[in-house]
């Protein structure tokens, strides 16, 4: 391998090397003034939304921000509070998530299926399936909460609506992505006996999903816990209403005892939904 001296390097060979890697040798003056003027660009833009949006008032309402903190943490009149009207909305809420979700479940399992390519061939109608699936999961919960309160009026009727319209385009569409990337030789030798579709689907198909089933199912239950409580701001019932009354009258020390058991309900809901998804799913270490 012949090695060049320093001596044998001249201003040929430099602008030779620099035409061969430009970017070995730094940016050029003209990609430099490109990227200032890009950095400024955004540094600009980013005043202009400053005074667009006028952020000072962050800064003014942080007084008003640490009175309702200090009100939120005095709970001297905590005997006096209605807690069995709170504890059950609390449950009501719970309720609403859990027949909400069990609802979608029921109804996204035979859509998983439709909009699965390895079991409906037929891509057109595939398609307008998914596009169902798609139209259902885009229009978020509370968008539908506020269609059913409408339609059915106040109470967890429309709660439990929007859970399950929201939860079936979503569940539908992870079922049918379970489906697709099932092994299909299991689903062969269950046909090769001669079963017939519905048995070759409850017996090749339905066992290698049912794991994927009941974790989604759970983490949707243990998300729709949290997510009914923004649906009662709208009037759709459980705790989130009667958060949304004691915004409304200033009453920040039961506020904070709302979000106290809130929290308290999820964390309880989060290791409950933990512990079947691993005793359900098969979790070694809590089989038998």
């Amino acid at each position: 391998m012949s090695s060049i001296r320093l001596a044998d390097i001249g201003p040929a060979e430099i602008a030779a090397e620099k035409r061969r890697a430009p970017l070995a040798f730094g940016l050029s003056p003209r990609a430099q003034a490109l990227r200032w003027a890009i950095w400024a660009g955004i540094a600009g833009y980013l005043l202009y939304l400053h005074w667009l949006f006028d952020f000072s008032r962050v800064f003014t309402g942080l007084e008003r921000l640490w009175v309702i903190v200090r009100l939120m943490i005095d709970w001297t009149g905590f005997s006096g509070w209605d807690h069995t009207e709170l504890i059950l909305s609390m449950l009501e809420t719970v309720a609403m998530a859990y027949l909400g979700s069990m609802l979608a479940v029921v109804i996204a399992v035979p859509l998983g299926f439709m909009g699965a390519r390895n079991i409906v061939p037929q891509p057109i109608f595939r398609f307008f399936t998914r596009r169902l699936f798609d139209g259902m999961r885009g229009i978020d919960q509370l968008i539908w909460a506020l269609v059913f309160v409408r339609a059915v009026g106040l109470g967890p009727i429309a709660g439990i609506l929007a859970i399950c319209v929201a939860d079936t385009g979503v569940l539908a569409k992870l079922f049918a992505e379970a489906i697709e990337n099932i092994d299909r030789r299991q689903l062969e030798g269950v046909t090769s006996t001669g079963a017939g579709k519905v048995s070759a689907l409850r017996f090749g198909v339905l066992p290698q999903i049912l794991p994927v089933m009941i974790s989604q199912t759970l983490y949707q239950i243990e998300s729709n816990s949290r997510e009914a409580t923004i649906l009662g701001l709208v009037g759709a019932g459980g705790i989130g209403l009667r958060l949304s009354e004691r915004i409304q009258i200033n009453a920040w020390d039961q506020v904070a005892y709302v979000i106290v058991l809130v929290l308290i309900t999820v964390a309880v809901i989060d290791n409950l939904s933990r512990l079947l998804r691993m005793r359900l799913i098969g979790t070694p270490s809590l089989r038998g």
